[in-house]
Parts: C-alpha cells; structure tokens; sequence
C-alpha cells in the first residue's frame, strides 16, 4: 500500500498545520542524534556542538513552556539514560532499546522495506537487530524521545554507505524512522547538529521522488534541523534532499583562523562531491580532493591513492576515499576549535566574542560606510595600513612593531567597548543606545567613552573620533547580534508550526549577516552577481590594469587579455572578476527590476572614452559549474561587442579580431567571437600543476599542450544545454591576438604560491607559443585582499608573495612551529614558485637564490627540515637542483654540488627510517 508522493506532500502540510493548533502538552518531538564516526560508538555527534548539554537546554525549556517532558536530574543523568553504558563513547555502543519492531510490525509499516532487500537481504537482518526484531535505540522522556540514527551499515568502511549510490538504507536504518512516524506517532522530528546520513541516502540530486530514501525515510513528518551557520552547502542538501527547515547555530569563537580555512575548502569539495558525483564529476573532484587532503596533511592519516591512479578507481572505491578522507575531516573539525564546543542557547559571553568581533572591527565595508579600526588608528600614526602591512609583511622590526601595536590597541579598544556595554555578570546591557540625557551630560563633563581612553593610553590619541564611533556603532550591533541568541527561540518557532526568519549561511566576520543565528539558513543568488558594489570595485581594477599596460606598452592600448574567472572568489566578492571581464570589452550588465542579471548592454564608446578591447576568458570547473548563466552573458557581451557594424577597428578590438577570424576560419563574425572557455564538462584544472607538482614533463611545450588540449571547450549562448564544446582552433587563434595576461586574488589566505591553481591556469608562456611573431605578453595580478585594490605585474606579485611568505622569517619561522607539515607547507610555496618560472618566467634569480640561503646552505635550519620531514626536505632539494636543471635559477656549482650531497644523505635516512 504505496503512498502516493501527492499523499505524502498533504500529509507534511497537515501536520505542519497541526504543529500551530495542538496543545504543547500533547506535542510529540522525536530528537535524532547521529553516531558519527559510526565505528567510534561516538554517540551524539555534531561539527561544534556539545549535543547532549544542548538537548538537555531545549529539554528544559520545553517543560517550561508546558510539554510534557520527563527531564532527568542532570545533563549526565540524560547521557546515562539514552546510553545505559556510560562508556558507550569510547567503546561499543551499549545503548538503551526503546522499542522492539517485529519482522512483520516493519513490513507493514514500511512499505518500500522490499526494495531494501536487493542490498541487505530479507528482514531483520543483522544490523539494529536481535536476530528476531529491529531495534530502536534510544529513550522516551515523556513526549520526548531521543533516538540514536542508526549507522551506515558497513561496518568494516562505514562511511561507504554515505557515499555509494547503489546500496539503499539497510532495514534498522528505515525502522528508525518507521518508529518515529508509524509507532512513536511524532509531530516533528528534530535532527540535532550537522550533520546526519538521511540527507545523503540514495535518490536524485534534488526534486525527489517516492523512489528516493530521503523522501521515503523522513515520510511525512516535519524536519527540524539544528545546523552549523558557517555551513550554507551542506545546509542546503539538507533541505532540498531532506526537507529540512533548518536552525542555524553558532560554531564557538574560533582561535585559531589558519587551520579551519585549508580543511573547510576540503569540506566544501566533499559537499560538491556529494551533490556532482552521479553527474560523471564526481571523479575529477576526488583528485581535487586528494591533492587537498595531501596539502593539508590528510594523507599521513588517511591512505590515499596517487592522483594519476584517480581514475583507475571504482565508483565504490573512490566514495571510499572521500568517505575516509570526511571521517578524518570531521574529527579534526571536532578538535580544531579550542575555545570548547558551543551548547544551543548558551549565547557566547562577551568577552568570548571579543576575537571574534576584533576580526570583524578590522575589515574595512565600504557598502555600510565603515572603516575598519586598523586604518583609522594607522592615519593617527600619519600612514596608513596599506602601508602599515606592507612594512610587516617584509619583516621589517618598525612594521611588524606598529602592525603589533595597531592589532593590540584594537584589541584593548574592542575589549574596553565590550566592558562598557556588559555588566558586573558579563552579560550585555539591556540597551546599548545612550539616552539623549545621558549623552548631553557625557559632553558636559568630557566624558570619553572607555575605547577613546583605552588608545589615548597605547599612543593612539589623534584617532578619528567619528570614524571609531562609526565603526563600534556597528560592533554594538554586531555585539547584540552574536549574543542575541535566537537558537532556542528559532526551534521553538518551528515546533509551534510558525515562520523561522531566513539568513544567509557562511563566515560571520566576512559576513555579519550571518548573525543572530537561529535562523534559517540560505546561499547566494547566482542570479544577482556581479552586484552594483562589485561592478564599481571592477571600475577601479580595470582602469588601474590598462593604464599600467599602456605604461609598459608605449603608449598603446592592449589589444586583447587573457583572464581567468575562479568559482570561490566570485561568490565572495559577489561577481568583481565577472564584472571586469564585461567592461573590458566595454559591456554592462543590465539588472531587471528585481535586480536579477540576466542582460547585457554595450556601454557606447564615447561613454567608455577608449576602445572595447577584447578578452579571451578562461573558467575553472568551479565557475562552470556554478555560474552557468553568467558564463551566458559573458558570452552573449562580447558577441554583442562584436556585431557592434558601425564602429570602426581601431576603437573595437573585439570585432577588429572577430572579422579577421571569421575570415581566416570559415566562420561567422558570431561563432568567431567565441571567447568563454573551460574544460570539458566533468573535467577540472589544465593539469599543469599535477605536472610540475610531479615533475613529470620533459619541457613547457608538453605544459602548454595539456592547456590547449584541457581548456579549449567552449561555451555558446546561442545553443542553451548543449554543455561545452571543444574548439580549439578558434581558443588558439582568439589567443594569438592576446598582449596580456590577468588574474584576481581576492583573499589573504590564499595566494599566488599557496596553492597550485594560479599557475595551473596561467597562460602566459602558452601565449607566446601561440602568438606569430613569439612575443611574451604582459601578465597582471590584482590584489583586492584589502580596500586598496592593487595591480601587480607577475613578477611583482611573486616577489611579493615570496618576500612576504618563503623568504620571511615571520612566515617560516611560524611554519616551522607546526613541526611536519610546516616543512610541507614550506615545500609546497617552493614548487609552486617553480610553477611561476615554468608558466608565466616570472619568477627572478634571487628568489631561489635567497631561499637557497635560508633554507639550504644554513646548517641549522637544514638539520632542522631534515628531521622534521625527511620527505619533503628531500623534495626541496630535488626542486632546488630541477630549478637549475630546466635554467630558471643560475647558481654556483658549490651550491650545486651541496644540493646534490644533501641529496644523498636524505635518501638514505629515508631509507633508514623504513
């Protein structure tokens, strides 16, 4: 007896209905609490979240305002009661049987239990079974019960079933939730932290059907779902895969920022994983995934397979590897917050939220018309922070001492705020708006408020008033918004059937938005990029661009860039590098009246006062993959420009080359105006950087062939669905016109050499070989890290980058202390150099030269290295000696031959070792 997926839609809407109409005395609630890693017995797991001590809070709360709850004595005594083995955490789980569920009771009221059969055999089987019944774990208190999620179900490899597509819930897995509907008869189910194993059930991506498990499993009951704010992706497979309606909360303050960027971009590639992997991309994200792991370390925990052994994998093996490397993923990202875990309603103190808020009183926001601390008390010291950081970021004692000085006096002025506006308890005061009264009187008697004194004391008397009171008006804000504390209050909007105000998901100092949490959580509309902010912060860029180009290029403007568009960078600065694109060809995006972008427009030329000059884009997967109607009107821009009949060559560039292309090839003026490429659908990265990562090349022209064979498919608006398709013939003649070369770096953490993406997609080298008369182009980096957007040449940026990160003793030194992989860290920035020299020759002699020095010729620094991590010592070594090899460093043959002794010694105590 089916249900129908109409039946079941009606039903949800009448018990949604029926959450505003029943008595909170006759409410049922069945909290789920997920066992993850499964094969840890880690009973009530959750990314940043103190499970029981939170459901103990809801629990309390719940009796007050009148459900029936059997609350026991102690968050302990409850622990104890759903986990009858208090040890069950640590070993095997003995936990508490709420219920047995006969073969026959399950097929009755399970009516797909039969299709579970082909996986798991017919009924009980031997999971969440005595042999005889199913068992539910768990226990009722009163009109509460808290259940236990069952496991995956493969024991040996429990995170297989996460990620496989073939295998169904095994039947204790879809007793559990029969329970909550069928038996335990709950009006809503309430999944406690992010994040459990229903969401990820076999089925489609989205728009699930009754021949999906999530669909089937969760049935008719409302979704409850308390989710990590910072975690937007994932949150939404939750709820188009599940249903859910979700609760975000806080992750606790976070200590150490370094550590949860590199492992939060490899959860991200993990949730794309799991929402692309039936689409055939699933296996060109594992080789991201792996490099990433191995970047992170990962690999000494976790056995990964080479990245050119990727493909050989089974659909099953490779989920396996995700599933392993997600296991190690979410038991670092249990440790790797040191303030503690966050408990639901326990709103982070005050003084708790001073780093955090230290982070968000630093970033300067145009868009509210805040300048960050940092500036204001900069121009106090008659600099400004540009400047301030510049000289710190070199090492240089003076820089590094004012940088110190500004961070701590913002500091003690944010800390002196929060100690203003708290009381004796710690707690923030009811209003933190003063009174008329009490201002007037505050001018009468000079009294300044404590952040003013607190800088006058370290040196910082010239701050500019207005602007501070600028600026901590907006942390008062802030303050009340991280403290505000709506977590309870959200779930208890829900239970009682009523509308959870929505708010976006992702990093609360990035984006204060994201507070108060207790909301429900969203992501971005690719249909409002690149926004109005974004196409001004554009504006700047490009002009900064050609006129450098014009400088170094007599006078004249260039005739055709080459950029690179990335994924990430595009969400987080809403669209800036889209928007450069369009007006360099001198085009505009044109929002409807909703704001939505979905047109474009020429900008007239006497408007754009220079000529339209035309680009050749290159997206990386990521792009392709999320930004699809913007890579329309990319291209749908520079087709515009390039049917533009009535201006002449000299002040269109685009159609200047479309003609002679149109020509040359046997095409329309249209098809030759092609200029938005990628790979091939499913396919990512040119593979550049996994060849010079392995050194297995013989020379740049087998670089650049992996570039044109890779990165050639085009994009075309005038067949919408037809994917991408390779044209390479016209990639490669689009490309001999190209004077210049220009990517974006749109945040601190990640830069040039610090990862191996940049290079990997650069084609300056690749140009040269392609352009008649050989000539290398220009290449430019932009640097919208801070509010004083940069244009770099490369050779600029890699200077920089090296000077401030391989060849600072502030960075290596603070590397280092990460012991193992410091030495990797140290490494990696090393072959990503050579990265440089092998696609863009931008890097210079006394960048290796130098590193050479720090690195290898001091005794010390090389004992060091060497014990710490033989491997990739041997690594900088052997990259050292390939350098020379392929003529990108010359050097003395004294450095030579210590590089080739070294060589030597390592290998043999790495023998030794094994």
């Amino acid at each position: 007896q089916g249900y129908t997926t109409i039946d079941v839609v009606a039903r949800r809407a009448v018990k949604y209905a029926s959450l505003r109409t029943k008595k909170a005395k006759d409410k049922k609630l069945a909290i789920t609490v997920f066992s993850f890693p499964p094969d840890k017995g880690n009973v009530g797991t959750a990314a940043y979240l103190n499970v029981f001590s939170s459901i103990y809070r809801v629990m309390r709360e719940m009796k007050r305002q009148g459900y029936t709850v059997d609350l026991p004595r102690s968050e302990e005594e409850l622990l104890e009661q759903v986990i009858s083995d208090k040890e069950a955490k640590l070993s095997s789980p003995e936990l508490n049987i709420a219920y047995r569920m006969s073969k026959d009771e399950y097929e009755e009221l399970t009516p797909y239990s039969k299709d579970l059969e082909e996986s798991w055999g017919p009924p009980p089987g031997n999971l969440n079974s005595d042999g005889q019944n199913l068992l539910i774990y768990g226990k009722e208190f009163g009109n509460v019960f808290i259940g236990v999620q069952p496991t995956f179900g493969y024991e040996g490899d429990p995170m297989r079933l996460l990620f496989s597509k073939s295998a169904s819930p095994h039947h204790g897995f879809a007793a559990y939730y029969t329970f909550l509907e069928r038996v335990f008869d709950a009006d809503a189910v309430l999944h406690f932290g992010t994040h459990g194993s229903l969401e990820f059930m076999p089925g489609k991506q989205v728009g699930m059907s009754g021949g999906c498990y999530p669909d089937s499993l969760i049935g008719s009951i409302p979704n409850l779902y308390y989710y990590a704010a910072n975690n937007p992706s994932e949150a939404t497979i939750a709820k188009r895969r599940g249903y859910a309606q979700t609760i975000s909360y806080l992750t606790p303050p976070a200590e150490n920022a370094g550590l949860y960027k590199g492992l939060q971009e490899l959860s991200e590639l993990i949730s794309s994983y799991q929402s692309l992997k039936d689409t055939g991309r699933g296996e060109a994200i594992v080789g991201t995934i792996v490099a990433t792991a191995k970047t992170v370390n990962l690999d000494k925990d976790v056995d990964l397979p080479e990245e050119d052994a990727i493909d050989s994998l089974s659909d099953e093996e490779r989920d396996n590897v995700v599933g392993s490397v997600y296991q190690r993923l979410m038991e670092i990202e249990s440790r790797l917050l040191p303030t503690g875990l966050h408990v639901i309603g326990d709103a982070p103190s005050a003084e708790e939220a001073v780093a955090t808020l230290v982070n968000i009183a630093s970033i300067d926001r145009e868009e509210e018309g805040i300048r960050g601390i940092p500036d204001i008390l900069a121009e106090a010291r008659g600099t400004t922070i540009d400047e301030v950081y510049k000289q710190n970021d070199l090492g240089t004692l003076e820089g590094v001492q004012l940088n110190k000085d500004i961070t701590d006096a913002t500091r003690a002025a944010v800390r002196a705020f929060v100690g203003d506006v708290t009381d004796f308890r710690g707690k923030v005061k009811r209003s933190l708006k003063q009174d008329a009264f009490t201002v007037a009187m505050g001018k009468l008697f000079k009294k300044e408020p404590s952040y003013v004194k607190a800088l006058n004391e370290l040196g910082f008397e010239g701050a500019n008033k207005d602007d501070l009171r600028g600026v901590f008006d907006y942390l008062s804000f802030c303050l009340t918004q991280v403290v505000k504390d709506q977590e309870l209050e959200g779930f208890f909007e829900a239970l009682e059937g009523k509308f959870v105000l929505p708010g976006p998901g992702g990093d609360p100092i990035r984006n204060p938005k994201v507070l108060p949490s207790g909301r429900n959580i969203h992501a971005l509309d690719p249909q409002a990029i690149p926004t109005a902010a974004a196409c001004k912060n554009a504006e700047g860029v490009v002009e900064r661009l050609i006129a450098r180009e014009k400088e170094q290029n007599g006078g004249k403007y260039p005739e055709s860039i080459a950029l690179v568009l990335w994924g990430t960078d595009n969400i987080k600065t809403y669209g800036e590098s889209l928007a450069q694109v369009l007006l360099i060809a001198g085009v505009r995006p044109k929002p409807d009246a909703l704001g939505r972008v979905n047109k474009v427009e020429l900008i007239p030329l006497e408007e754009l006062g220079r000529p339209r000059i035309d680009v050749v884009v290159n997206c990386s997967g990521v792009f392709r993959d999320l930004f699809i109607n913007q890579m329309n009107l990319l291209d749908q821009g520079i087709k515009l420009a390039a049917e533009a009949a009535d201006e002449p060559d000299e002040m269109n560039y685009v159609r200047k080359h479309a003609k002679a292309q149109a020509e040359e090839l046997g095409v329309s003026v249209r098809q030759a105006a092609t200029r938005v490429f990628s790979n091939a659908s499913g396919s990512y990265s040119s593979n550049v950087n996994l060849a010079v990562e392995n050194s297995s090349w013989s020379d740049e022209s087998q670089l650049q062939e992996m570039y044109l064979e890779r990165k050639s498919f085009a994009f075309n608006s005038d067949t919408p669905g037809s994917g991408m398709d390779e044209n390479r013939q016209i990639f490669e003649s689009a490309l001999q016109n190209v004077d210049a070369t220009f990517q974006n770096l749109d945040s601190s953490e990640i830069s040039l050499t610090d990862v191996s993406h940049y290079f990997d997609s650069d084609p300056t080298k690749l140009v040269a070989s392609v352009r008649k008369d050989g000539k290398m182009p220009s290449a430019y980096i932009a640097d919208t890290t801070t509010a004083n957007a940069q244009v770099r040449t490369l050779s600029e940026t890699v200077r920089l980058d090296s000077r401030t990160k391989l060849l600072n003793p502030k960075w290596y030194e603070g590397m280092l202390d990460s012991g193992y992989e410091g030495v990797r860290e140290v490494q990696k920035r090393l072959t990503n150099t050579m990265g440089w020299s092998a696609t863009g020759g931008a890097v210079d002699n006394f960048v290796y030269e130098e590193a050479n020095e720090v690195y290898i010729n001091d005794p010390e620094m090389q004992k060091r290295l060497m014990e710490t991590n033989p491997s990739s010592f041997r690594k900088m070594v052997a990259t050292f000696l390939e350098a020379n090899g392929r003529g990108y460093w010359e050097t003395s043959e004294e450095n030579l031959e210590r590089l080739r002794e070294l060589y030597t010694e390592v290998e043999d105590k790495i023998e030794g070792v094994e």
